[in-house]
């Protein structure tokens, strides 16, 4: 697709933005990376890309220690946790255009709903990073597996710009796709509400959860739950087999700890409130209410205030 070159700007440069931005620029596409404690290493050194589908090292990099130095993009992507997503307010100002499309590549359900009202005429869409990368060190990404990301559209006003998008992905060698926002997201907390929390209060790795008959007995009832309440809150192309696909999937997997685990392990604030009190609200207001993602939810809870360094 023949497209005007868009220029990205990358909001947090960890697994995520590290990933997805670093692919971009090697394929070279203009990205310019905002870095919070990499930033002097990145600068000296670059940014590395350790990758089960072929590595690759950034030599020169457009580094940014604070986004209001960054120039107006075409495209931003914003890979931050969600638990910080207050600081978008003094952060995306900087990088808008009147036409400036955002990528929310975050887990959970109403993180859009909740920038759009911290930022009324901003163009959002989800990012559906189906991936498993971490960051290893200072400016060093490890992509260990999978790597598609589907893009929803929630407020883009130019169909053209998305898929524009989705051809700079293909161009960089992802696989990327652009799917109906409301069913991506939570076709998504199918697996994010199961595998990262059950990680976190049985510190344990996927391939242990889905190699115990227990608890891959429990993880698919909890994943028919949140199909059910998918559907009650208006999701159509979903069904019960779903369940049964991403545990497949997850068995072919390598070993993983989801981004939660490794939150908790880290002694993070865990992405609790988007990956599940507002599906939780969201499911109890549609009559389908889930009980077993609401204990998991009081659990996380429980561990997040305990463990959390002061």
């Amino acid at each position: 697709m023949n497209h005007q070159k868009l220029i990205y700007g990358v909001i947090g440069t960890g697994a995520i933005g590290g990933y997805y931005g670093g692919k971009l620029a090697h394929s070279g596409k203009e990205v310019h990376f905002l870095l919070h404690s990499d930033y002097d290493y990145v600068v000296a050194h670059g940014l590395q890309v350790d990758s089960c589908e072929g590595s690759f090292h950034l030599d020169a990099v457009n580094a940014y220690h604070q986004s209001a130095d960054m120039p107006q993009c075409d495209v931003v992507l914003v890979a931050l946790k969600s638990v910080n997503n207050h600081l978008l307010a003094q952060l995306l100002p900087p990088l808008l255009k009147s036409d400036t499309f955002v990528v929310l590549i975050q887990n959970g359900i109403g993180v859009e709903e909740d920038v759009e009202r911290m930022l009324p005429s901003v163009q959002l869409a989800a990012g559906l990073a189906y991936i498993c990368s971490a960051k290893t060190g200072p400016g060093r990404i490890e992509h260990q597996g999978l790597g598609r990301i589907s893009l929803g559209n929630y407020s883009c006003k130019d169909e053209n710009r998305m898929e524009a998008v989705v051809s700079d992905f293909f161009d960089a060698g992802l696989r990327a796709n652009m799917v109906e926002y409301r069913e991506a997201r939570w076709k998504k907390a199918v697996w994010n509400m199961t595998f990262n929390g059950m990680s976190v209060v049985l510190n344990a790795q996927t391939d242990q959860l889905v190699a115990n008959a227990a608890t891959a007995e429990l993880l698919h009832s909890q994943m028919l739950e949140i199909i059910h309440a998918a559907k009650a809150v208006g999701v159509e192309n979903i069904t019960d087999d779903y369940a049964d696909a991403m545990l497949d999937m997850t068995r072919k997997m390598k070993p993983y700890s989801p981004s939660m685990k490794l939150d908790y392990d880290f002694h993070r604030p865990m992405e609790i409130e988007y990956l599940y009190s507002r599906p939780n609200r969201e499911a109890r207001r549609a009559g389908a209410p889930m009980p077993m993602m609401e204990m998991l939810e009081a659990e996380l809870r429980f561990l997040d205030e305990r463990n959390v360094k002061k």
